[in-house]
């Protein structure tokens, strides 16, 4: 079964989903959400998940969305938080609507994203909303800490890691265990496809941080250096202070951290150039192909045919390698 035919179900399952029609501006929002594309990256694992130890694929495709519609709802909210005018190229809901708009269209998200998680079978119902309680819980940790870093100067690489385990990790390893759970795939092996979607989902983030940097401007979908103009703590830059400690990089570097003013486009060219004297890209590159080899590693031991896991080889593969 290849990607497409997984993703196409995904498609045709949002096409059809109604979520409210009635105040428009309560649910115009989402569908305007749901509809700007996105690589659909969470239910696509949930669907494979369930693949590989059910024929009956398609019975994950409903509850899968649930977990979709949970993720644009963050993504609804941090929005707003982050004052953010554009989404996948496309204006935000605030900026579209206004922020009491968006804050309770997002809102209504949420009760969508439970109302589609209850077509899972009854016998399974219980333990899937409260894995999902937490991990969404653990979600908005990982927010909250992400916010807590702005201020902080003594942020860890261990804590950073924790932090996108939290906000983006813990939604694929719940992706993939809800596909386990609905194919009754065992503990553990549902516990194998929830270890393999956290190791892929930090290896997914720091792949984001080294893009954010280095990344093609026309392929990345976004402005490349934003995290280096925001002083946003990611892996690069917290390794970079580490390793400058003591060295000519280190006033260099505190130099554009505490810069009030300055040229956005100089302050990115100068600091890529401290990353560069530092090998921070290549030491990067190493801790996310950590990740992911875990991950991978994680499928070996997954006891399941070959032809059945090779869909979630490809999808990994596809991150490691993506350029946007």
């Amino acid at each position: 079964m290849s990607l497409e035919v997984f993703l196409n179900a995904i498609q045709t399952e949002i096409a059809n989903t109604k979520y409210g029609e009635s105040p428009v501006e309560l649910y115009e929002p989402i569908e305007y959400l749901m509809s700007l594309g996105g690589k659909k990256m969470r239910p696509l694992l949930a669907v494979m998940a369930t693949n590989i130890f059910s024929d009956n694929w398609q019975k994950a495709v409903k509850p899968a969305l649930g977990v979709e519609v949970f993720h644009n709802f963050t993504l609804m909210h941090d929005d707003i938080m982050d004052a953010a005018p554009l989404r996948r190229g496309k204006p935000t809901v605030h900026e579209k609507w206004n922020e009491n708009i968006a804050i309770l269209s997002g809102d209504v998200m949420l009760v969508c994203a439970y109302e589609l998680m209850t077509a899972v079978d009854d016998k399974i119902f219980k333990h899937v909303i409260r894995r999902f309680n937490r991990t969404a819980a653990e979600v908005c940790e990982g927010q909250q800490w992400d916010m807590n870093f702005a201020t902080r100067n003594d942020v860890t690489e261990d804590e950073y890691i924790n932090m996108i385990r939290l906000k983006t990790s813990v939604l694929l390893g719940f992706s993939l265990e809800l596909g386990g759970l609905i194919a009754e795939a065992g503990d553990e092996a549902t516990q194998l496809l929830y270890d393999f979607g956290t190791n892929i989902g930090i290896g997914f983030q720091l792949k984001d941080d080294i893009l954010d940097v280095y990344g093609d401007p026309e392929k990345f979908g976004k402005q490349v250096g934003g995290d280096i103009i925001e002083n946003k703590k990611t892996w690069l830059l917290l390794k970079a202070l580490e390793l400058s400690a003591g060295k000519k990089e280190e006033a260099e570097l505190q130099f554009w951290i505490n810069a009030k003013e300055f040229d956005k486009e100089e302050k990115v060219k100068a600091v890529r150039a401290i990353y560069d004297s530092l090998n921070i890209k290549h030491l990067a590159e190493n801790k996310m192909n950590t990740y992911f080899n875990q991950g991978l590693e994680d499928l070996v031991k997954l006891n399941a045919p070959s032809d059945k896991k090779q869909p979630l080889i490809e999808l990994t593969k596809q991150l490691i390698e993506r350029e946007s």
